[in-house]
């Protein structure tokens, strides 16, 4: 058969969207075409693919190849098409059976020694795969991340050969069996180290068990950082939906597969930071600060020293848990559900807080 299908996950902001890709060989001139809409990474596979099927031991057809990432209007970037490419050419060509590749999906990008190198955003697609109902296939060093996405079928694997026997039937692969994230139990500060503060952590403690946000003033030196800096310890512990959520940013986010149970994160910007730093943004979207503060804390020190322009885009995060970054051809929707902290050196008439009024009619204003 001249016609081979292979499925595999795009990445959308925290979104894994489905990507068919389908290879077709025909009688010609020995060339290959890659169509529908890939980016400068995903035309460099051609190279990539290429090479790693031959240094495999594996034959590369030379007819006319045909090769179609499906949706077209969906731009693909990155090499996590690698594997999906090399697959939908060998079974097309007849040395991979075609029928092995309807219920799995592929992840990976090739070496030309035909090893696979791990990928970043594999947690979002895991998921979209397991509500699929499908076996996801990854390189070794991005299975303990897939893994997360609990009931899904995980095959890990280190070469195109192995993934080749085990599709041919030679040696099949046991599902990868997860040895879990470690839990890092001092993840945050005590605040027992606090020494006084009675109101302040009581104001704390109050913030963290209704989910409020929270102003801290005072001259500088009494510990309004170090506060602050305490509030994620009082939460409770991320519920399994909350971390995998919190866990899918840090995938898209990171070029590193994760290497910890996700907890609440901190997110402190400094106060140089612009808007797009904030909410996130580029030619292709990705999260910002108030996006990987998800679940958690973001903190604001000297809030008079940032940007106004800056401190409006928090109005709709703050009201509706999550920002949407739209684009000429793309609409990205990030979650961004947080606790607000923040500080400024004030000693007004009241205990060292000025009024909401004060602080909008001048808010550069400090009292010394």
């Amino acid at each position: 058969m001249s016609l081979a299908l292979v499925h595999s996950r795009a990445q959308v902001g925290v979104e894994a969207p489905a990507v068919t890709v389908e290879a077709h060989l025909t009688n010609g001139l020995p060339s290959l075409a890659l169509v529908g809409l890939p980016e400068a990474a995903v035309k460099e596979s051609k190279d990539r693919v290429r090479s790693a099927i031959l240094t495999s031991g594996f034959e590369f057809p030379l007819r006319r190849i045909t090769l179609n990432l499906a949706p077209a209007d969906l731009p693909k970037d990155g090499g996590r098409f690698d594997l999906a490419v090399a697959l939908g050419i060998l079974a097309a060509s007849g040395q991979v059976p075609v029928a092995s590749l309807a219920e799995v999906e592929c992840l990976g990008e090739l070496a030309l020694s035909g090893a696979l190198r791990p990928v970043q955003g594999v947690l979002p697609a895991a998921l979209a795969a397991r509500a699929a109902g499908r076996t996801l296939v990854v390189p070794k060093d991005n299975a303990e991340e897939a893994s997360l996405a609990s009931g899904l079928r995980v095959i890990a694997v280190g070469h195109l050969l192995e993934l080749a026997a085990h599709l041919t039937g030679q040696t099949p692969l046991e599902p990868y069996a997860s040895a879990g994230l470690p839990n890092r139990a001092d993840a945050y500060p005590d605040l027992a180290e606090v020494q006084g503060q009675v109101a302040a952590k009581r104001a704390l403690l109050v913030a963290a068990a209704g989910a409020h946000n929270l102003l801290l003033s005072g001259p500088p030196g009494t510990g309004k950082t170090l506060l602050a800096s305490r509030l994620p310890g009082l939460l409770p512990p991320l519920q399994e939906q909350e971390a995998l959520e919190v866990a899918a940013i840090h995938s898209v986010a990171s070029n590193t597969p994760l290497d910890s149970w996700p907890h609440r994160p901190f997110r402190q910007p400094h106060h140089s930071a612009s808007g797009p730093a904030l909410v996130g943004g580029g030619s292709k979207p990705r999260p910002g600060e108030i996006t990987l503060a998800h679940q958690g804390v973001l903190f604001l020190d000297e809030l008079p020293e940032f940007d106004r322009k800056v401190l409006e885009v928090l109005r709709e995060p703050l009201e509706s848990g999550e920002i949407v970054i739209a684009r000429a051809n793309d609409r990205v929707r990030f979650p961004a559900r947080f606790q607000l902290v923040v500080t400024f050196v004030g000693k007004g008439p009241h205990g060292g807080f000025r009024s909401l009024e004060q602080i909008r009619a001048n808010p550069k204003q400090r009292f010394y």
